[in-house]
């Protein structure tokens, strides 16, 4: 059976929470303030889309496709992307709750994070090279085995990366930032 195409539609204030989302392929469409809180995206595919102030906490995603696909105001706790479809995986975050969320060995690479909560977010095997942190607290997150080439985390706080075990080479630090680097030597930094 062939999924049903919607293309260039604006769904708003709808709650797919009880009814879920109609299993389809959705292009350059706009959700704006819907509530898709344990919904079944599952086998959805988002293309060219955006949510706005909207709440897909605990959303089941299994071989859900992103492809870009941008998120602005949105809450989206304990969100696991690895289970994503990984072809054409592409999404942009912006002021977005993704606290407890995990991206678990996907390519995220140059994704941008703009003013983010990623608190113990899951980032470990991921290539996030030339990925942008730009103003996010990343307290807890965990950065194991990941592709940090390039990676701009100026403006960003609370993480702690541990260059043994993560590539970091040409990786851009602010100087008030650096201690996340040298959290596990127990030193101080003053």
């Amino acid at each position: 059976m062939e999924q049903q195409f919607i293309e260039d539609e604006l769904f708003e204030r709808k709650d797919f929470s009880e009814k879920g989302l109609e299993k389809a392929d959705y292009e350059s469409c706009t959700f704006s303030n819907c509530n898709f809180t344990n919904t079944n995206l599952s086998s959805i595919r988002f293309i060219d889309c955006e949510f706005h102030d909207c709440n897909l906490s605990t959303a089941n995603m299994y071989q859900t496709g992103f492809q870009n696909v941008v998120f602005k105001d949105c809450k989206m706790l304990g969100l696991n992307f690895e289970k994503c479809s990984d072809f054409g995986f592409s999404i942009k975050i912006d002021h977005c709750q993704l606290n407890h969320s995990s991206f678990y060995k996907l390519k995220l690479v140059k994704t941008l994070f703009k003013n983010a909560k990623l608190q113990e977010v899951d980032f470990s095997g991921c290539d996030l090279s030339s990925a942008i942190f730009q103003n996010c607290d990343l307290q807890n997150a965990t950065f194991n085995n990941t592709n940090l080439k390039k990676t701009d985390f100026r403006t960003s706080h609370n993480f702690t990366i541990d260059p043994e075990n993560n590539q970091i080479k040409g990786a851009k630090f602010s100087q008030e930032s650096i201690s996340g680097l040298l959290k596990k030597y127990h030193l101080l930094i003053e």
